[in-house]
């Protein structure tokens, strides 16, 4: 059976769904009513008022939008038709509709899979208080670190949980998932040995999908991947891994810890045996089964890296994501560990503060030299798991790793009464591998009582993993379905014997004998006012989009409206594990297609996959889809990239991971793709040329008249492609599409264009969307998991036939699936004619500010008719000669005014990069412009020698409740002047900056990642 068969069998499903759930249509009276609620809803995400866009656009010199767009966007690429979307709907009903397509997934399944993945408890108090609170959903990454403490010392406390857990040294502030932490280790073991070794060991009791993910990383980067029997007498050392594999070769090895089947193995021999070859030892392991087994950094120096995911840490299953991962290693490696580290630091006052450190690693700086591609995190998830453990501290963590240690090996004893079965984990903490004599009626008898098993491709073996969730009744139901009597299920009754923890894991060598979570900070929140005034308090420090506008250039903070954002907590789908079976989870399915159809509609492609979890997984996502592509094509030599230095930021490292080489393209000076040098590249390596990576409308902030010609020269290279970066999708929608003027594969940012919150540095969301002769290699990604991964819980065959593929890039099949409704729903509440409008709006609100500032500021880059897209670029250069001051001086004075900073130094250094948004009304552009055009009043009083070039309110930048009420002020400006600059802000409502303006210096060189002693101010 094709790829094609089987994509036109499930829509045919869907349509059948489609057809059940249409039973509600209302009647032509009704749905003119639908016009008018949902005309209010687009005047709630769309911040101007009619009125307000006829001032803006007669200060533009437009008649009407449509001309501002027609001056802005080429005529070539436009956009002549209506979408063909279903009719928009109001917020009431379109909370009705997902009801009703939540209701198609079966929750009544209770699901033991594992694998990585656990049903658990999320405290109300947190889910409340952070997942459904705007107060930490919509915050940016928190690179301004005076305004967003709060969630630096969360993460801090997450980075302490973690380094606390694991014993090693320093960890990052999350990442997207444990597959891919696992396939970051290995990069980092990689780059440590200078890329010289490249191979890497695991073992073959991993989690199949980390397998996968590990091998998918590894063939881009040519490092070849060999597996090992990972059996009890290698770990014992009675079978010296060093003698079946010559360890001086390989950079690193990874082993579960537990693995797959639930074994908990002695790392000794292994860690002893790889530390003497120089062979770094990774260890992904499970962070409740640490507060009981021995941890990875106690097994000597050799265990270097440790990685796994906080999921079951008060995070529900969401079907996949989204979750936290984690990567914790030795100092050694602390420069080439991936993503975020927040640390310690000072500010200007010499008081304790947090920031993000290690910052000039980051992705637009280092480009494809960077550590990593990932720039979005799962900041929120997080600072919730982290909650978690504050909230049942120490003691309470143990006590549930403890129940659900002799909850499993009470049912291993009485799985081992019946002779059939037989279980072959010999040292288990929460997961049982048993051999059976007929899988099938095991089966059978799971699925009467509505239970989801693992059942092993061997058709052998049976897998059951236990949570904190599990019930007696759930105990009984599992004890019948390996062969109890009949009658224990009336009579029995659940007595733990007294002997089952005496030889449970704590009594063995493997026990863990150190202490952990020590610090205050997680033996204090536990009841739960004391939590909640907590999380208040770390909320407060921080700036959100429910403060002011945060006009970041492409990131676009974008309303999150509450209707969307409702369901992703409802338990029809945060409940479901991603590896149940599609029959349970019909109305994923169908919404998931549902979206497919709308994303192929706004952007011109054919077909959308919806694993890649974050817009860097994306883009090396469609990267592979591209190289894979080109071997299929038999041109599998061609490995260049070409990127021009006004793409996103991302996009080097993407490439770099993908297996290509970048050959940077060079702008003309009015930022457009200098098309003569484009040319010049293409000649000198015309048969090697992979792609063009191009970020459209470019980061400088313009739509590029060349746009077509540029697609057609890649095109013309043989087989060549075209990757547009889908960062910048939200000026496009419903104007212009990608697939129809040249675009091959593109990445969408669902964070941004399709309003999935930032959460503080995520969770992101990244599919990718694809013409048809790209489909296969796409597809791939998701059909792979149902038939490997999700290990025959799903009948479907298919079969591949002289086509390529590339493998996965996500843990789960459909990535952070749990967040996909906030897309649908305002993909379904905007309709086709607003979502036009909403890119509209966009570019209307940058051109208005742009307009206001252009005699203040010089605006970088404008398009042929003297317009900007949907955000611009400031420079600010020529300040730092005439006044001493710099963007980052700028960035800090507008938190005195009570806004977040615009994108510093990014494309360009020293320039701000602002981006308004379609969801700001004209009163707050008007406020963000005046506070921007005071600051440019206050450079002009340093220029004049008003004021002091050292001592200014710009140098002194941000001023502190503290500062500002200190009795010691001997400042050459006034108080009022530093906090009050404006009439517009009043004590009553000021955001005040927690710290003064960080020294990073000093950050960089007392490098500080955890919890700080109790002595020390911050607690």
């Amino acid at each position: 059976m094709s790829l094609i068969t089987n994509k036109c069998r499930i829509r045919a499903i869907n349509q059948s769904l489609y057809r059940v759930l249409s039973a509600h249509r209302q009647s032509v009276d009704q749905r003119r009513t639908y016009r008018n609620y949902n005309e209010a809803f687009i005047g709630r995400h769309i911040g101007p008022r009619d009125a307000d866009k006829k001032v803006m656009l007669e200060t533009l010199g437009f008649k009407n939008i449509e001309e501002l767009i027609s001056a802005t966007i080429p005529q070539n690429i436009r956009l002549t038709r209506d979408l063909k979307l279903t009719n928009p709907m109001c917020e009431t009903d379109i909370l009705k509709r997902l009801q009703s397509i939540a209701d198609l997934n079966n929750i009544k399944w209770r699901t033991f899979m594992g694998m990585g993945y656990y049903n658990c408890v999320t405290p109300t108090p947190i889910l409340r208080n952070i997942f459904e609170n705007p107060g930490w959903t919509t915050p940016y990454t928190p690179y301004q670190a005076e305004i967003a403490q709060g969630r630096l010392e969360s993460l801090l406390n997450y980075q302490t949980m973690i380094c606390e857990l694991t014993a090693l040294d320093i960890t990052n502030a999350s990442l997207l998932d444990e597959g891919t932490a696992a396939a970051e280790a290995m990069q980092m073991c990689f780059r440590h040995h200078k890329e010289k070794r490249n191979k890497f060991l695991v073992s073959n009791n991993a989690h199949p999908q980390t397998m996968a993910i590990v091998k998918t990383r590894a063939h881009a980067l040519d490092i070849q991947v060999d597996a090992f029997d990972g059996t009890k007498d290698v770990f014992d050392g009675r079978t010296k891994l060093g003698d079946l594999f010559d360890l001086s070769q390989y950079c690193g090895v990874l082993v579960n810890f537990p693995d797959t089947n639930g074994n908990v193995d002695n790392l000794t021999s292994i860690v002893e045996q790889s530390k003497a070859k120089e062979c770094i030892v990774v260890v992904a392991t499970d962070l409740l089964a640490l507060t009981m087994i021995k941890p990875p950094g106690e097994y000597g120096p050799g265990c270097d890296i440790a990685i796994g995911t906080a999921q079951r840490f008060g995070i529900p299953l969401n079907y996949g994501g989204p979750h936290a991962a984690f990567l914790a290693c030795r100092d050694y490696l602390t420069r080439l560990i991936p993503g975020r580290v927040v640390g310690l630091t000072k500010d200007a006052q010499g008081n304790q503060a947090l920031r993000l450190a290690l910052q000039t690693r980051e992705q637009h700086i280092r480009r494809d030299k960077a550590t990593s591609n990932i720039c979005t995190a799962q900041a929120l998830l997080a600072n919730m798991s982290a909650m978690y453990a504050i909230y049942h501290g120490p003691k309470g963590l143990k006590d549930i790793a403890k129940l659900i240690h002799e909850k499993t090996l009470y049912l291993a004893r009485k799985i081992a009464e019946n002779e059939d079965n037989r279980v072959v984990t010999y040292m288990p903490f929460d997961t049982l591998k048993v051999v059976v004599k007929h899988q099938k009626y095991i089966r059978s008898k799971a699925e009467a009582r509505h239970i989801n098993l693992r059942y092993y491709p061997d058709g052998k073996h049976v897998g059951v993993s236990l949570d904190e969730t599990v019930t007696d009744q759930d105990l009984k139901d599992l004890v019948w379905i390996f062969g109890a009597h009949e009658e224990y299920e009336k009579t029995g009754e659940i007595k733990f014997e007294d002997d089952l923890l005496e030889n449970g894991i704590e009594s063995t060598p493997l026990g863990r004998k150190s202490e952990f979570l020590t610090h205050p900070l997680f033996n204090t929140y536990h009841s739960e006012m004391k939590l909640v005034r907590y999380m208040k308090r770390l909320e407060n420090k921080d700036i959100s989009l429910v403060h002011s506008m945060i006009p970041l250039g492409s990131c676009t903070m974008k309303l999150n409206a509450t209707t969307e954002m409702i369901p992703s907590s409802w338990p029809h789908f945060a409940s479901l594990h991603p590896y149940q079976p599609p029959s349970q989870t019909k109305g994923y399915q169908l919404m998931i297609n549902e979206l497919e159809n709308d994303l192929c509609q706004l952007t011109g492609y054919d077909n959308v996959s919806f694993q890649p979890n974050s817009g860097a997984q994306g883009e090396y996502a469609g990267l592979r889809v591209i190289k894979s592509y080109l071997e299929y094509q038999n041109e599998g030599h061609r490995d260049i990239c070409l990127i021009p230095v006004s793409a996103h930021g991302t996009n080097p490292a993407s490439a770099h991971m993908a297996g290509m080489r970048v050959e940077a393209i060079l702008v003309q000076k009015d930022g457009k793709i200098d098309i003569n040098y484009l040319k010049e590249k293409l000649s000198k390596f015309s048969d090697r040329i992979a792609c063009l990576m191009v970020t459209y409308p470019s980061t400088f902030g313009v739509f590029e008249e060349s746009i077509m010609e540029i697609c057609d020269l890649i095109h013309s290279c043989g087989s060549a492609q075209v990757y547009l970066d889908g960062a910048n999708m939200n000026a496009q929608v419903g104007l212009c599409r990608p697939g129809d003027y040249g675009s091959d594969v593109s990445h969408l940012n669902l964070h941004k264009t399709f309003c999935i919150p930032h959460g503080g540095g995520g969770p992101g969301m990244g599919p990718i969307a694809v013409k048809k002769h790209c489909i296969i290699t796409s597809q791939y990604m998701i059909y792979r998991y149902l038939i490997q991964i999700m290990l025959l819980i799903i009948p479907l065959i298919v079969t591949f036939v002289h086509h390529n593929h590339f493998g996965t890039v996500s843990a789960a099949p459909w990535g952070s699936a749990a967040i996909l409704p906030i897309s649908w729903a305002y993909i379904k509440l905007m309709g086709g004619q607003g979502l036009r409008h909403a890119s509209e709006v966009a570019i209307l609100n940058a051109n208005y500010m742009s307009v206001k500032l252009k005699d203040a500021y010089k605006v970088l880059y404008r398009g042929v008719n003297g317009t900007v897209a949907h955000e611009f670029i400031l420079d600010v250069r020529d300040f730092k000669k005439t006044a001493g001051v710099e963007a980052m001086d700028i960035a800090k004075r507008l938190q005195d005014y009570g806004f977040h900073a615009p994108t510093v130094s990014f494309p360009v250094a020293n320039t701000l990069m602002i981006e308004p948004t379609e969801s700001e009304d004209k009163q707050e552009l008007d406020r963000f412009c005046d506070a921007m055009i005071r600051i440019r009043s206050e450079i002009r009083d340093i220029e004049t020698g008003l004021m002091d070039r050292k001592v200014n309110p710009l140098k002194c930048a941000p001023h502190t409740q503290r500062v500002i009420c200190s009795s010691d002020w001997n400042r050459p400006y006034t108080r009022e002047m530093a906090a009050f600059p404006a009439s517009y802000i009043k004590p009553e409502t000021k955001m005040w900056p927690t710290v003064g303006r960080i020294d990073d210096i000093y950050g960089d060189t007392h490098l500080f990642c955890t919890c700080p002693p109790v002595t020390d101010q911050l607690y």
